[in-house]
């Protein structure tokens, strides 16, 4: 079977034989003709409703959409395959499919993660129910690529808030992101740069609140000397600790 004239496919959507146009639809999804199978398959479902074929029609219906990068509408279909057919052949496959969808929206690092927190909490319903499954492994995997970007993302507005001057938010920024994310491989860079923040915030604060500021960044500073003895960040932080502690002694000696 071939289709190939304008005209041909007119009167294959117009024919009555439901059969020709089945298998003609799934000879197009094949081609990978993915626009005339949708046109098929949407003709064909209510005349296959609650038949084999319906179920075919439903989930290629889904895959024609996945192919065309459609993803919000395929996952909405995959979605649909899975609870009309809960106990379908590709149910299950269906499901990772659909989760599949929102990790291929999920945009860079730059823009609004929503995708990336919808395709996790998708992955991660994957695997509850179905924890055996061959497509386990590949949904933690991307659960992990996911939460990276999300942890990227939020790096990015720390430093952000630093490089704008802002620096009680740069200071509230790093604190969340130390707290949710303990094992970060930001952690040492950020803890630099909480040194710098409180002492650039202490430099453009009142004379009331520096001498406390100096104090948080020596505090910072102690810190990263204890957890990372051998970090690069020491000496490059040395001319500003040493400014510091005379700033602080000015400050006592007023």
């Amino acid at each position: 079977m071939t289709f190939v004239s304008c005209s041909n496919y007119s009167k294959l959507l117009k024919s009555t034989d439901n059969e020709y146009k089945y298998n003609a639809a799934m000879l197009y999804y094949k081609q990978k003709d993915y626009n005339r199978a949708l046109q098929l398959f949407d003709i064909l479902q209510a005349a296959y409703r609650g038949k084999p074929e319906g179920e075919d029609i439903a989930y290629y219906t889904a895959e024609c959409y996945y192919h065309m990068n459609d993803y919000n509408i395929a996952s909405h279909y995959y979605k649909r395959y899975v609870v009309n057919y809960p106990f379908g052949k590709r149910t299950e496959f269906a499901l990772f499919r659909s989760a599949c969808c929102y990790y291929l929206e999920s945009p860079n690092i730059a823009l609004d993660q929503t995708d990336s927190y919808t395709a996790i909490s998708e992955f991660q319903s994957f695997v509850d129910l179905y924890p055996k499954s061959i497509y386990v492994d590949s949904a933690n995997q991307l659960i992990d690529t996911l939460r990276y970007k999300i942890v990227e993302k939020d790096f990015n507005t720390c430093m952000l808030y630093y490089k704008m001057e802002e620096f009680q938010a740069a200071i509230t920024s790093f604190e969340s992101f130390m707290k949710e994310n303990p094992a970060t491989h930001h952690r040492e860079e950020i803890m630099n740069y909480m040194v710098l923040t409180y002492y650039n915030y202490a430099q453009k604060s009142v004379m009331e609140k520096q001498r406390e500021r100096y104090e948080l960044a020596l505090e910072k500073y102690n810190t990263l000397t204890y957890i990372y003895p051998e970090s690069k960040y020491i000496a490059e932080l040395e001319p500003v600790i040493e400014r510091i502690k005379l700033e602080l002694s000015n400050i006592k000696t007023n």
